[in-house]
């Protein structure tokens, strides 16, 4: 539960077009680094090291729904999951071209006897050996291979901060393997989870950037593999009708990318989803399938990620939400505050079957101070239900939104089943009954 109030009071706002009675025409100035401790969301320590973040309850809690919903959302659009080691072979990098275009980025070698292994910088090597596992045909493709997976970047010291720029890098990734045909459209709908993803977030992209190769060696040099990734690329965003520009020297080494680009408060502007076409390590890894000829052809390998980063997505959250998160993903969902030491046992009862629906609850007793330093310290929680004397005889519990308005008096199954249903339908408004509600 929340216990400690930041300096800025009020939640933030709900962009994408979507309605509340928290909405502001300007959000609040939030750093996610300073809210985040005071939230008791996630910490450092100097023993841990730099860029190593660890998660505390209630911010855990908060990844844990967003992981959730990731997870339902490509189960849903045909997604299978699968896990795969944060180690692998320096060879393996050699052959992903990792090792010679991003060494710069990745951690020394390790020797474990005559061989060399090494953090993994990114999950696309690793989900390439899990294709050419076994053998294909073109009657199962588009494969679609997901995984939440850890994997690690050597940043230098001057460059972290918080949860947006770490070392250790929880990755929302997926890898689609497709024939040619196919690659437009997946990418296509990538582009349509990422949209829905916001929605629900309440995030809205900055820009949507189509980032190109630039001068240098950090490319792979084939000239043809660009042109035809680029190309696919550019039809995907002309046929979604979104704004985009087109930038040089932001492209992955081995591939163009669209860029959907967040802006905080201050206007700063960082990469959180990306969808990448990839001819390159196809070829590497010699991956294929066999097609309708019964000959074998090779796929092309197409590279998303819905929200990037669990660090820099929830850092992104803390700052535009001020806290305030949307309830789904609120790390208290209800806080059930008895009026004095006689309405502990209902409203424990209360928490006991909140808890055992699914939603995330916490008893606010009288040990814990007056009823208004008990409401103020759960004023981030979105539902705070009240019972004195009268509620605990009637069994209807008298509740109060975040925002200050208060719905009429509920059965405590009825309750219950519509916080319920809005968490569900991981809404951001806090009720669906307007009608119901009065200000405080």
């Amino acid at each position: 539960m929340y216990v400690k109030s930041p300096g800025a009071s009020g939640p933030g706002a709900f962009p994408c077009g979507h309605s509340s009675h928290e909405d502001r025409e300007e959000p609040p100035m939030h750093d996610h680094r300073k809210l985040g401790r005071e939230l008791g969301l996630f910490d450092t320590d100097p023993l841990m090291g730099a860029g190593l973040p660890y998660w505390l309850p209630d911010g855990a809690a908060v990844r844990h729904a967003l992981e959730e919903y990731i997870r339902e959302t490509e189960r849903r659009a045909g997604y299978r999951h699968v896990y795969s080691p944060v180690l692998g072979k320096r060879e393996l990098y050699e052959i992903s071209g990792h090792w010679s275009h991003y060494s710069e980025d990745m951690f020394p070698p390790m020797d474990l006897g005559a061989e060399q292994v090494v953090l993994r910088p990114s999950l696309c090597p690793h989900h390439a050996l899990i294709y050419r596992s076994r053998a294909h045909s073109y009657r199962e493709l588009p494969l679609r291979m997901a995984e939440l997976g850890g994997m690690y970047r050597s940043e230098l010291s001057g460059v972290l901060g918080g949860l947006t720029r770490v070392r250790a890098i929880h990755l929302n990734d997926a890898h689609i393997f497709c024939t040619l045909e196919q690659a437009a459209e997946e990418a296509r709908a990538a582009l349509d989870l990422i949209g829905a993803a916001y929605a629900a977030l309440g995030i809205r992209p900055a820009r949507y950037r189509l980032s190109l190769p630039g001068a240098g060696g950090k490319y792979v040099a084939d000239p043809g593999m660009w042109e035809r990734a680029a190309a696919l690329l550019t039809e995907v965003l002309d046929a979604s009708g979104v704004p985009y520009e087109s930038v040089e020297g932001e492209a992955a080494f081995y591939g163009p990318k669209i860029d959907v680009q967040i802006a905080d408060a201050a206007g700063r502007e960082a990469t959180l989803s990306t969808v990448q076409v990839d001819f390159h390590q196809p070829e590497r890894f010699d991956l294929h399938y066999v097609g309708p000829d019964g000959a074998k052809h090779r796929p092309v390998m197409v590279h998303r990620s819905i929200i990037g980063s669990m660090e820099r997505a929830v850092a992104h959250l803390i700052e535009l939400h001020g806290g305030a998160f949307p309830a789904w993903l609120a790390p208290v969902q209800l806080a059930v505050v008895p009026l004095t030491d006689a309405e502990v046992g209902r409203a424990a009862e209360l928490v006991e079957r909140a808890v055992a629906e699914g939603l995330r609850a916490e008893l606010a007793g009288p040990e814990q101070g007056s009823l208004g330093a008990r409401i103020r310290a759960a004023r981030l929680v979105p539902y705070q239900a009240v019972i004195g004397a009268r509620e605990a005889a009637s069994g209807e519990v008298a509740l109060r939104l975040r925002d200050g308005r208060r719905p009429n008096a509920l059965a405590a199954a009825e309750l219950l089943r519509r916080i319920g249903a809005l968490v569900a339908a991981r809404s951001l408004q806090l009720w669906e009954h307007e009608g119901e509600l009065t200000i405080s």
